[in-house]
């Protein structure tokens, strides 16, 4: 492990880019434009619901879908499986 010393920094050594430092106005711009047309508060009751709603049916379809595909490329590893949890569900509600 070995450091090196370069010195002190000179002034001219200092890279000065302007084009960031606009991009990054016009970001904040557009950030506190955002934060002006929102409402504070938390939303009502039901847009919330609807959102989750909306959230819930999005997440089960793309489940829906990959099980879908899941069974049609393997219908016999699926088919076990299902008569597994049968048999187990079963067993237990024998009791």
């Amino acid at each position: 492990m070995t450091e090196t010393y370069t010195g002190p920094t000179n002034v001219e050594d200092i890279e000065d880019d302007t084009d960031t430092s606009t991009a990054l106005e016009r970001q904040a711009d557009a950030i506190l434009a955002n934060d002006e047309n929102r409402s504070f508060g938390a939303p009502p009751l039901r847009q919330a619901v609807r959102e989750d709603a909306a959230t819930a049916r999005d997440w089960s379809r793309n489940r829906v879908a990959g099980l879908r595909g899941a069974v049609e490329a393997e219908p016999v590893k699926a088919s076990l499986y299902a008569l597994g949890i049968g048999v187990v569900i079963g067993l237990l509600a024998a009791r």
